[in-house]
């Protein structure tokens, strides 16, 4: 869960690096779940630091999946819009967010794979109520408990921000 008197559901789902079948299951969730925020964790074995993406690109998916499956053309959604924002300001994120020694940061380039896939698929679908995390991979310096708990405090930290948005619309990054 995500700890404190946070009333929500919250769901967990592991998606195969997959692209046919991230696609299947994303409609799935927006259809059937329809979340308030559909949050996705991918790991990303070069990054140092866990990373705050902004936004989904339409276009530039070339490398293979698992099945060594690619998008024909390379594209996530034909006709769809070239990039897709989300609703909530990960900069603001990124400002709200202390965690001991673990380094946040703020993306706009998610790496155009299977992570960066889902996340436009679930921002299309979810009409830019999606976030994405790219996390390093564990290690002494980033062990299974801190990132845990650097994943409770950036999501609630996610939830504050959307909401306040909301309540202020004018408020922008």
């Amino acid at each position: 869960g995500l700890g404190g008197d946070m009333e929500l559901e919250l769901r967990t789902l592991q998606l195969p690096v997959d692209y046919r079948e991230a696609r299947r299951r994303v409609a799935r969730i927006w259809e059937e779940l329809r979340p308030q925020l559909a949050v996705h964790v991918g790991m990303d074995a070069s990054a140092k630091a866990i990373f705050l993406e902004q936004c989904g690109k339409n276009r530039g998916y070339r490398d293979a999946d698992v099945r060594g499956f690619r998008p024909e053309g390379g594209v996530c959604l034909p006709g769809g819009p070239e990039v897709i924002a989300s609703g909530v300001s990960m900069k603001a994120v990124c400002r709200g967010v202390a965690i001991g020694d673990v380094e946040v940061a703020f993306s706009r380039d998610a790496g155009r794979y299977v992570c960066d896939y889902t996340y436009y698929l679930s921002l299309h679908h979810g009409n830019g109520h999606a976030a994405l995390i790219h996390v390093p991979p564990l290690s002494p310096r980033l062990p299974a408990s801190l990132l845990g708990k650097a994943l409770q405090v950036i999501i609630r930290e996610m939830l504050e921000e959307k909401n306040s948005a909301v309540v202020n619309p004018a408020k922008a990054d």
